[in-house]
Formats: C-alpha cells, sequence, structure tokens
C-alpha cells in the first residue's frame, strides 16, 4: 500500500500544482470571478488531499495491521474524493455544465469517509 499511495499522491500533487497554475495564469481571464473561485476551491481541496494521500500511505506502516484495511480504504475514499470532487469543478469550470455541480457533493462526502475510515483505523485493535 505505501509504495501506490506515495505513487498516487506524488502525481495528484504534481497535477494539482499543474491545475492551480493554468488557473492562475491562463484560465484567470477566461473564468468569471465566481468561477474562478470554484477554480480555486477545486485546487485547494485537491493539494491538500493529495498530501493527505501521502501522508496516510506513510502512517499506515505505523498502524496495526489488523486496521490496514481500513487504512486502505480510507486512500480510496480520499482519491475517490479527490477525483469526483475536485474534478466535477474542474469540469464544470471549463464546460459550465452545471449540473455537474450535483455530484461534487458525492465527492466532499468520500472525502469526509475517508477521513473518518482512517480514524477508525488509527483505534487500538480489540
Amino acid at each position: 500500500m505505501l509504495n501506490r499511495y506515495i505513487k498516487i499522491g506524488s502525481i495528484a500533487a504534481a497535477l494539482a500544482v499543474g491545475l492551480g497554475a493554468f488557473g492562475a495564469h491562463v484560465m484567470k481571464d477566461m473564468l468569471t470571478p465566481e468561477r474562478l473561485a470554484t477554480y480555486e476551491t477545486a485546487v485547494q481541496y485537491h493539494i491538500f488531499h493529495a498530501l493527505a494521500l501521502l501522508i496516510i500511505a506513510l502512517l499506515s506502516e505505523r498502524l496495526p495491521e489488523s486496521n490496514r484495511t481500513k487504512v486502505l480504504w480510507s486512500a480510496r475514499l480520499i482519491t475517490l474524493g479527490i477525483v469526483i470532487f475536485s474534478g466535477s469543478l474542474y469540469v464544470l469550470c471549463f464546460t459550465g455544465i452545471k449540473v455537474l455541480g450535483a455530484i461534487t457533493p458525492i465527492g466532499g462526502i468520500a472525502l469526509i469517509a475517508g477521513w473518518l475510515m482512517l480514524a477508525l483505523a488509527a483505534r487500538r485493535s480489540s
């Protein structure tokens, strides 16, 4: 798990930096202030959760073996959350398809579930 999510987290972080720079330098004048704020929210959640994946990967070795499945699900849910939450906001900003805003909360729920799963994984085994 460690290597896989270090790779995924690193690639996600690099993508977040690239998309952030693209938004700041290329899209800034093309997006309305409202869409630019939405884009910035997507980038912000993207980078925070990419870094969270790296931390989760590193923490996975320190948690009890019996809780590794929960750690793995935490990473999976956060990865899914990045794709759905930030991804839907990126596409919304680029295309203007407003119905995509309806699926953004699903990504938010995945992010929350990922964090809660990590909290469960950190509990002592009984």
